[in-house]
């Protein structure tokens, strides 16, 4: 007999994923302009520079008129020449066109910030447009399995990353819905927030409102990042999840089912704990903090 959901409390002390410590380091940027995303990016990459890290600019088209443009700007043309700050083309940091292998590509970044610290910097901070990688059904759901992984792998670890998307060159749906899955970043039209949490798989975080207008993209954003349960059970922070209604409770129910698995929402969640008791979701439970 399949188990029914129930309401407990979990004090302070439980092992409940938190979304607000450490600070996210995952930003979601959308951009009309590549010279426009390059002046974004330029501050943003000069605070790494000034706390000691190595930065990198990952560019959609050609790196050779970028590195001119860098080099005339302070501080990056002498960043530039010792190596503190790079500019690469997607096809060297990521993907060469098909869908990027997710978790092979944390461990490209894996790799990258090992070589930063061992060589002397803080950190690794990367703004990258990766528009290329996200055209096609087949690289979407890829890249957004790694926007998962990513979230858990940067947790607690000195990097900090932008994923750009170019608003001309994609439609409005595609960018909404790889910018839900981003910690932080552009919020127009992104009505809630899914990512992962320590330890990866078995774990995530909630954040926004959860309704009728969001379903849909909570359905595609759920599969994409496609989380896996440790044993038994999916836990979710849902600490910043303002609202939440039945239809995407019901999307959670389907998904632990499919997995045979459980979802555990943990958070003050206490219309979501009745809302299950009530509709007999028998693969889903809330934790309410104490």
């Amino acid at each position: 007999m399949a188990r029914r959901p129930r309401l407990r409390t979990v004090t302070s002390s439980g092992q409940v994923p938190d979304a607000r410590a450490p600070a996210r380091r995952h930003h979601c940027w959308g951009f009309d302009d590549p010279v426009a995303l390059e002046s974004r990016a330029r501050p943003f990459l000069g605070e790494g520079l000034a706390a000691g890290e190595q930065v990198w600019f990952v560019t959609a088209g050609a790196v050779e008129p970028v590195m001119r443009r860098w080099s005339a700007v302070t501080p990056f043309g002498a960043a530039l020449r010792d190596g503190t700050a790079r500019v690469l083309s997607v096809a060297a940091g990521y993907a060469d066109g098909g869908p990027v292998e997710p978790a092979a590509q944390v461990d490209v970044f894996a790799d990258a910030l090992s070589g930063a610290l061992a060589a002397g910097y803080t950190g690794l901070r990367v703004v990258a447009d990766v528009t290329p990688l996200v055209r096609t059904p087949a690289q979407r759901a890829a890249f957004g399995r790694y926007e998962y992984l990513v979230d858990s792998f940067m947790a607690g670890r000195p990097v900090t990353g932008v994923c750009a998307f170019d608003r001309i060159a994609l439609d409005t749906g595609t960018f909404r819905d790889m910018a839900c899955l981003h910690p932080r970043g552009d919020s127009a039209g992104v009505p809630f927030r899914l990512y992962g949490c320590p330890p990866a798989d078995g774990a995530m975080v909630l954040a926004g409102e959860l309704d009728l207008a969001g379903r849909t993209q909570f359905e595609v954003a759920l599969a994409r990042a496609a989380p896996r349960p440790v044993g038994g059970e999916i836990v979710i922070d849902a600490s910043g999840l303002r609202f939440v209604d039945h239809r995407a409770l019901r999307v959670l129910e389907e998904y632990a089912k499919r997995l045979r698995s459980t979802v555990v929402l943990r958070g003050p969640v206490c219309v979501a704990a009745e809302l299950v008791e009530l509709l007999d979701l028998s693969h889903l439970r809330v934790e309410a903090n104490a």
